[in-house]
């Protein structure tokens, strides 16, 4: 009988094998893409069956939704801990770019793991194309609520904008200079805050001359890739 577990706070029993097969799928989805890889090689590469596979999921769409929803709320649980923390708000934003940046920069950076799954899964109606939605969306309200924190004017401009940046300073550090990449980001989440801050101010904007804070809090985990564990 395969090992299992008891979820953390979940009090249900997971399976080692249904987490192996996530775990890897998770790196090789990433790395290579999904429709790259295949089940055989995912099986082969978990240690597991073939019927091992189909008990946990039904198909190879179905697993990798399951990885997208991993993603998804290993980077819920990293804001909401840092939410609840004694954190000014403009700090837990500055700290969500800040985590960005250093994902950017890490070694087997490969983009928004979302981003190139929409990419693979442009249906609309499909599952997996849905699941980066859903991650999208949650994150949009997210951003969008914690600018409204510091003011309602303007506050879903303000939210977009920053998903904007967020997604080009993700595509240009793959693609281009991933140190340019990050510093522009950082610089443009900073030139946001000043700008919504001064609206809620109602006071002109303030110079573009303006440094960033030297205090930012760091958001571990809060990566649009899989871990680099398995």
């Amino acid at each position: 009988m395969a090992k299992t577990e008891t979820g953390a706070g979940t009090g249900r029993r997971v399976s080692a094998a249904r987490e192996r097969l996530l775990g890897t799928a998770g790196q090789l989805f990433y790395a290579e893409g999904i429709h790259t890889v295949g089940v055989d090689r995912l099986v082969a590469e978990a240690k597991v069956t073939n019927a091992t596979f189909y008990r946990h999921f039904r198909s190879k769409e179905d697993l990798a939704v399951a990885y997208l929803q991993s993603v998804d709320q290993a980077i819920r649980t990293q804001i909401d801990s840092l939410t609840a923390a004694d954190v000014p708000t403009d700090g837990i934003l500055r700290g969500i770019g800040a985590s960005l940046v250093d994902q950017i920069r890490s070694p087997g950076y490969r983009g928004c793991a979302f981003l190139n799954a929409a990419a693979e899964f442009p249906d609309p109606d499909h599952p997996v194309h849905r699941a980066v939605v859903r991650h999208r969306d949650w994150f949009l309200q997210t951003i969008t609520g914690l600018f409204a924190e510091i003011t309602t004017e303007q506050a879903d401009h303000a939210g977009r904008h920053f998903v904007m940046l967020r997604d080009g300073a993700m595509s240009a550090g793959y693609l281009g200079d991933p140190v340019l990449a990050g510093e522009t980001l950082q610089r443009g989440i900073e030139g946001l805050l000043r700008i919504h801050a001064a609206r809620g101010q109602h006071e002109p904007t303030a110079s573009a001359s303006g440094q960033a804070s030297s205090s930012v809090t760091t958001v571990a985990g809060i990566e649009c890739s899989p871990s680099s564990q398995v």
